[in-house]
């Protein structure tokens, strides 16, 4: 868009501010990790005045030391805000992970954003995790711009990666520029952009260059035409006839708006910050253009009417949670309208994740200050308009995707997507003060991040984090430890089996003692037989002639429905029984409730030792979804588990669902494994399904709980 260019980007003060949504421009950067996006967010911090060189804000911290895993990591594991100016348009940069375990953050900056720069680098080019991020943009309509990085690479292709990008995400991807000897040449304009003398200067292009960029411009200028709503703009085009640049330049920033196309810009050291910003600030929508997401009363009413109006009632949704020991939680919020000021009685709605162990809330909160953050520091703000983004202090209770507004007119935005956390892991407290430190711990950390869900598992007594893979729990159990000073180790996960009698048989239970005083006596005989798979537990009565007192038959069954919870083989519960009581003794003094549970415990156990038991293990039904090129892979896997392929269905263009039942044992580490099989871009969904008798090998291995 260097047609409209100022030059140079315009200085910015140190707490960049906006009056009004107009004035916003709230853009994500989405690319995979090494793609450049955190060192191009640093660039154009730089551009525009914000800190004074890139990577160094004024206190000596990086851009992204505001988390110190990802200082010890080297790695962007966060969605993280960089605020700066350009040209009297404040610009919220979001950088988002490049990690598939950082899904979740890459949602939320989607649902905080109205455009996207997608990164790809010059040098490493498109992978299978570039296309399935690009689909994450695509699924919400998200406009985007595509960003070639790194062309001063010694390995960098731009003509290649160009084509790689125009393969893998379709139609409507364009080049806007061309690198060349260090600087760009503008297509629209027909003019070269030298970075070369270390300041940007506007020149000719080279002769040499010219036929290759007018053939470029002539693929600019189709794309463009074929997204305008000017139907004669084609056969003017095809007939020879000279489209003016401001109609081009007018239809792009539309099909932009409306996501059918995708300007390619590229950027290097030193190169192209001043390009981005113009497209950024002139060429992506503002607040007001983009629609706002689904907005309900806490009943579930839908709202209609909202628009991003700082006048109209307060609706703002949390993006991020961060919990500091010495700063307290800091969230960082979107508002969508309305206005947010410092000490503001707000309503929290909760976001409905209260089966991943994230409490639904309803209640009224005062905030605190209201900040604009880059790095570690925290600059002061005396509002939040519709449209912008700020840091909020002192929520104490609110969470990841809770929706603060006015107390008067409480309202819930409808949370985006959360992805579904699938590698369990069981974990340990490494000492006794650990212990009493890891609930409050882990309640904070559970408040942070809505992918992320606890289950203390009350049949394994084993407490378990489910998250997105190995680098999430890498994050987490580093957080514990370094944040909260709480020490944890991972433990072997413990999957809950069942037991089951695999054949019919009588027993008898016989609970008679006699000690000189009150004794016990209680005799029953029991009939035990296996039932089919998910059938439960059945009790019959079969006594007649009263030989077992009717107010102790109930009493049988409690003491075998409490054998069968401790199971009789190894420990774990027993299910798909049917037990029949047809005869037995009792004593017209010493029979009581009690000796009747302890003979018909008895019972099950002498039955145990007459009939195999079986161990059966939980089976889950399983949906892997996978590019068409690693379906055989994974199929073969899946057998090489114990799995039972059911079929495949193709799902759009060059990916496959495969549907199969797995045994759970055989999918604790799946997550981690398809990722490796499928090079990042495999998902999969699991669901329990039923329990089925483990192999012989596998059930004595497993004899002995634990």
């Amino acid at each position: 868009m260097a047609d409209r260019t100022t030059g140079a980007a315009g200085a910015a003060g140190r707490a960049p501010a906006a009056d009004r949504p107009d004035m916003v421009r709230n853009v994500v950067l989405v690319g995979h990790s090494g793609a450049g996006k955190t060192t191009l967010a640093e660039a154009l911090l730089a551009a525009t005045g914000t800190i004074q060189r890139p990577g160094r804000v004024e206190d000596g911290t990086t851009v992204n030391d505001f988390d110190e895993v990802e200082v010890r990591q080297q790695r962007s594991v966060n969605l993280s805000l960089s605020p700066m100016t350009h040209n009297g348009i404040k610009i919220n940069l979001l950088d988002t992970p490049g990690y598939a375990d950082f899904m979740g953050d890459l949602r939320a900056g989607l649902r905080a954003a109205d455009a996207a720069l997608f990164v790809v680098s010059a040098a490493e080019g498109v992978d299978g995790l570039s296309r399935m991020l690009w689909e994450e943009c695509a699924a919400v309509g998200m406009p985007r711009a595509v960003v070639i990085t790194k062309i001063d690479h010694q390995r960098a292709d731009f003509d290649e990666v160009l084509t790689s990008c125009q393969d893998a995400f379709g139609d409507g991807v364009a080049p806007l520029y061309l690198p060349h000897d260090g600087g760009l040449i503008g297509l629209l304009s027909r003019r070269f952009y030298d970075y070369s003398g270390g300041t940007r200067t506007e020149k000719e292009p080279p002769e040499s260059t010219r036929e290759n960029m007018e053939g470029y411009r002539g693929m600019l200028i189709e794309g463009i035409i074929q997204e305008s709503e000017d139907e004669s703009l084609m056969d003017r085009y095809l007939a020879g006839e000279e489209i003016g640049t401001k109609v081009l330049i007018d239809d792009l920033e539309k099909a932009m708006a409306r996501g059918g196309f995708h300007p390619v810009l590229a950027t290097g050291t030193g190169v192209g910050a001043a390009e981005l910003l113009e497209i950024m600030t002139q060429g992506f929508p503002a607040p007001p253009e983009h629609p706002l997401p689904e907005i309900a009363t806490i009943d579930g009413k839908p709202v209609a009417g909202l628009s991003c109006d700082p006048d109209g009632p307060l609706v703002a949704q949390i993006l991020k949670t961060t919990s500091d020991p010495y700063v307290g939680r800091i969230s960082l919020v979107r508002v969508f309208s309305g206005t947010l000021r410092p000490d503001m009685t707000v309503h929290v709605s909760g976001h409905g994740l209260a089966e991943r162990g994230h409490e639904d809330h309803d209640l009224d909160e005062r905030i605190g200050a209201l900040s604009s953050p880059l790095g570690k520091t925290q600059r002061t703000s005396t509002r939040c308009v519709a449209g912008d983004i700020c840091a909020v202090a002192k929520l104490g209770r609110a969470e990841t995707g809770d929706t603060l507004s006015e107390r008067e007119n409480p309202l819930v935005v409808t949370p985006w997507a959360m992805p579904e956390p699938l590698l369990p892991v069981a974990i340990q407290a490494r000492s006794k003060a650990d212990e009493d430190k890891l609930g409050q711990a882990l309640g904070r950390l559970v408040a942070e991040d809505p992918t992320l869900r606890l289950e203390n598992n009350p049949e394994t007594r084993q407490l378990v984090l489910w998250c997105m893979g190995e680098a999430h729990v890498d994050v987490l159990l580093d957080r514990l430890a370094r944040r909260h000073g709480v020490e944890v180790e991972k433990i072997s996960l413990r999957v809950p089996l069942r037991e089951t009698f695999g054949g019919r048989c009588q027993a008898m239970g016989r609970n008679v003692k006699q000690t000189g005083g009150h004794g016990q006596y209680a005799i029953c005989h029991l009939e035990v037989e296996p039932l089919p798979s998910g059938s439960g537990f059945q009790f019959v009565d079969r006594i007649v002639g009263g030989v077992v007192p009717r107010q102790f038959i109930p009493s049988v069954e409690k003491g075998v429905r409490s054998q069968m919870e401790r199971g009789v083989l190894a420990g774990y519960p027993m299910v798909d029984v049917k037990v029949t009581l047809y005869d037995g003794k009792a004593h017209s003094v010493d029979s009581s409730d009690m000796a009747f549970q302890i003979a018909g415990a008895l019972a099950l156990k002498e039955a145990a030792g007459k009939v195999p038991t079986l161990l059966l293990e939980p089976v889950d039904e399983v949906s892997v979804l996978v590019a068409d090129d690693y379906v055989g892979s994974v199929m073969s896997d899946l057998s090489s588990r114990r799995g039972r392929v059911l079929g495949t269905e193709p799902v759009g263009t060059g990916r496959t669902l495969v549907r199969a039942e797995v045994p759970e044992l055989e999918i604790t580490r799946y997550a981690i494994d398809l990722r490796s099989m499928s090079h990042g871009t495999g998902t999969f969904h699991r669901s329990f399904l039923r329990y089925e008798p483990l192999p012989p090998q596998v059930a004595d291995r497993l004899a002995t709980p634990g």
